[in-house]
């Protein structure tokens, strides 16, 4: 089923009238600010009860909500203390914004390969570490978990900060624990492309709370933690403005509170269709960390890019490696170093900096893995991140049936 035209994330399919009396709460007052009096009754506190629940689902000490998951990550890294003279090891797949966030903290960016979960490759972590590097920052991509035990493993060894970018992985488990827990704070994305959807929007998670406390300053204009009314008293750290308003908290506690039903349901339509196409020849899938992913997509990898190639074009998809900026090559602001010409960049006032190049085809072993790969879309209908084609959240039985059939008749016609 070609539903390229419905392009979503699956928690878009879910917006109605619980989203609709959260937004008519916070309207019928007028109270739109982040922050208000605990005993005034204008104020629902909204964006106050989704980090609350966020973090209960999550099991995280402490949950901050911001204006995007971009600004999730770069506040980690200025949180963690991490900027000019440092380097983090981040994939070459993933989106853009994990690369530009770095950039943005004034910190370097080195490019390591993914391995066939399409996630970071451990192995190319351990060869990318150097006296320079301070923080490894794991993508959780397409909501398969990354391996990390070992890159946890990694980091002790080397002591680094680990910085979980889970924008694609909101509630995805790894052996036992949620996603963004792990490491050392963890970053995630609420724009109508992910798992739940607020439009726009983010969060944050971490267990230590002096991690917490930098980042709430961060977020909020150098203000100590204060859920209710105005913080009085000595602001410590220079901020910036990065709150979410009541109206977005507003959907995004909507929204949470779908997220089990939308898992499972993800996770139980994968597996149907999976089962469905899993005996046809030639057929394999990406390696899954942990069944306790997202299941956004079901990934087929083929032995080769021609075979793919044809296999896409059948389905009227393409091959992983043509999914935009979700891809290093085709990241071109990257490649040639783009930062804006009034602001400091890291690339032209450190001495190593001007050593880090980017080219087309520097990871080899990604490259090769992702003109092999073409997924199907299971609830992330998206055709910038290569999934055209597939099924939905709403999707029942007949249509998972017809998109088996579509597969399997494109395989025979190989």
């Amino acid at each position: 089923m070609d539903i390229i035209n419905k392009m979503s994330g699956p928690g878009r399919y879910l917006i109605g009238e619980e989203e609709k009396q959260e937004i008519l709460d916070v309207l019928d007052t007028g109270h739109l600010f982040r922050f208000g009096g605990e005993s005034d009754p204008q104020y629902k506190h909204k964006v106050v009860s989704f980090e609350d629940e966020l973090k209960a689902h999550l099991g995280s000490e402490h949950c901050l909500a911001l204006t995007g998951g971009s600004v999730g990550l770069l506040t980690s890294l200025a949180a963690l203390g991490i900027g000019p003279g440092d380097d983090v090891i981040v994939p070459g797949y993933t989106f853009v914004a994990s690369i530009s966030a770095i950039i943005w903290a004034r910190a370097v960016p080195i490019l390591a390969e993914i391995d066939e979960s399409l996630t970071i490759d451990p192995d190319d972590i351990e060869k990318k570490i150097t006296d320079r590097t301070k923080a490894i920052m794991p993508v959780h991509m397409l909501g398969n978990p990354c391996d990390m035990d070992r890159i946890m493993s990694i980091a002790r060894k080397h002591n680094l900060h680990v910085v979980e970018d889970c924008a694609q992985a909101l509630g995805a488990s790894y052996r036992g624990r949620k996603v963004g827990t792990i490491g050392d704070m963890g970053a995630y994305s609420l724009n109508h492309m992910k798992v739940i959807s607020a439009g726009d929007g983010g969060a944050i998670t971490t267990n230590d709370y002096d991690l917490y406390h930098r980042a709430f300053g961060v977020h909020d204009q150098g203000h100590l933690p204060s859920r209710y009314g105005e913080e009085i008293g000595k602001r410590g750290i220079i901020g910036l403005n990065l709150r979410m308003n009541e109206l977005t908290g507003a959907v995004a506690l909507a929204q949470v509170r779908k997220l089990d039903y939308i898992l499972s349901t993800l996770r139980r339509n994968k597996k149907l269709l999976k089962d469905m196409i899993s005996d046809i020849p030639g057929i394999g899938f990406r390696r899954i960390n942990d069944e306790e992913e997202c299941a956004t997509l079901l990934t087929i990898m083929f032995d080769d890019k021609k075979i793919a190639d044809k296999f896409a074009s059948k389905i009227g998809s393409g091959n992983m490696y043509d999914s935009g900026w979700h891809v290093y090559n085709h990241m071109e602001q990257i490649l040639n170093k783009k930062m804006p010409t009034n602001v400091g960049c890291p690339f032209e006032c450190k001495e190593h900096g001007k050593d880090v190049e980017y080219a087309p085809h520097m990871l080899p072993q990604t490259d090769d893995i992702l003109s092999r790969s073409v997924s199907i879309s299971i609830g992330v209908v998206d055709k910038g991140l290569g999934s055209a084609f597939g099924i939905n959240l709403l999707s029942d039985e007949a249509e998972i049936e017809a998109v088996a059939a579509t597969i399997r008749k494109a395989m025979q016609e190989l």
